[in-house]
């Protein structure tokens, strides 16, 4: 696909036009499907590369992991993987009533910001700064999924409504405590398996590992633009300046507190 038709759509998923689109992709859901969903640029294909090694035993490839925990939309021929007989699928939509059972990945936003700016002006998105790209991002005009805060309240407000159904887990703790973070997802999953095989799904999908895979089978459009990025913790505390910091706290303070996330540097 061109850059000029990438961006195109990308435009295009910020209109009205979206609201038909995704009540189609919508459409041909079942009832016991399970979605693994986060805002973009959250961590979430690290983590369907490891999920999708446990549950089939085989090794992770854009390709498999993409047809077998495929986006909502692509999910035609998606085939069951967990215990239960249902299919595991992606989203980054906002919650909707739809996603009667789930995982919530949810990233550091001024991590998200700055790996969502580089990916879009990677791939001719964005012809701003990072300043005015990050005013657009907290308002909720970077993409068509929305501002983050309102994306966070509205899976957030699900898992309180129903924790049995919707789980959420934070990309910087399921980074540092890889091992017991997944085994609650999979508990969550009501999968079953040993420890061994989630360490050999870990250590297979390092961020190392994960470029190899890609040089294997770019996911790129121009030479410059990267999908697998370094998926990093805390960097926006070398990246962002006061006057930044200062402007997502006015936009996010309460979110960020209540995912106990700090305010400061």
């Amino acid at each position: 696909m061109t850059l000029a038709i990438q961006r195109f759509r990308h435009v295009l998923s910020k209109t009205k036009v979206r609201v038909p689109v995704m009540w189609v992709r919508h459409s041909t859901l079942r009832s016991c499907d399970v979605f693994l969903a986060s805002y973009p640029r959250s961590g979430s294909t690290w983590l369907r590369f490891i999920l999708q090694e446990i549950l089939t035993g085989e090794p992770s490839r854009f390709e498999n992991v993409n047809q077998r925990i495929a986006f909502v939309g692509r999910h035609g021929n998606a085939p069951s993987l967990l215990p239960s007989g249902a299919r595991l699928l992606q989203t980054h939509e906002a919650y909707r009533k739809e996603y009667r059972r789930a995982v919530y990945l949810v990233r550091d936003p001024r991590d998200v910001a700055l790996s969502e700016y580089a990916f879009q002006k990677a791939r001719g998105w964005v012809d701003g700064d990072f300043h005015t790209y990050l005013v657009g991002f907290l308002q909720g005009e970077v993409n068509g999924f929305g501002s983050w805060q309102a994306h966070i309240r509205s899976w957030l407000a699900a898992a309180e409504a129903s924790k049995d159904q919707v789980r959420v887990y934070r990309y910087d703790e399921l980074r540092r405590t890889t091992l017991t973070s997944l085994t609650s997802m999979l508990e969550f999953l009501s999968v079953q398996v040993d420890n061994q095989k989630i360490c050999d799904a870990i250590a297979s999908n390092s961020l190392q590992e994960m470029r190899k895979k890609e040089e294997l089978s770019p996911q790129k459009v121009s030479k410059s633009d990267r999908f697998v990025r370094n998926g990093s913790l805390g960097g926006w505390r070398e990246n962002l300046n006061e006057a930044q910091i200062e402007l997502v706290n006015r936009y996010l303070g309460p979110e960020l507190k209540r995912l106990g996330y700090s305010e400061s540097v």
